[in-house]
């Protein structure tokens, strides 16, 4: 880890709205399974597995067991923006 820059996270609106959803319906083990994805963002915002979103200039996904976090990534600024949060379904990755 020595030189790594570490980003700072920020969770849009919309991303806070989805976790607060989300923490009274999943089993704990399932939101402390995604909390524990989104802080490992801070020092690797690129981690394995993680997809590029096509059409887009700095968006990511990244997979938690069945939910999805969607972010941005601005390295200029160390900064990695939480987006959406959610189960995979077909409106996951919609804007």
């Amino acid at each position: 880890m020595q030189g790594q820059k570490v980003h700072r996270l920020e969770v849009s609106p919309a991303a806070y709205r989805d976790l607060e959803k989300l923490k009274g319906r999943i089993q704990r083990h399932n939101f402390e399974r995604l909390r524990a994805a989104i802080r490992g963002l801070a020092s690797e915002p690129r981690p394995r597995g993680a997809r590029k979103i096509r059409g887009t200039e700095s968006a990511y996904r990244i997979r938690a067991g069945n939910y999805r976090v969607v972010y941005e990534v601005y390295d200029s600024e160390n900064l990695v923006l939480i987006l959406h949060i959610g189960r995979r379904t077909e409106t996951t990755y919609r804007p």
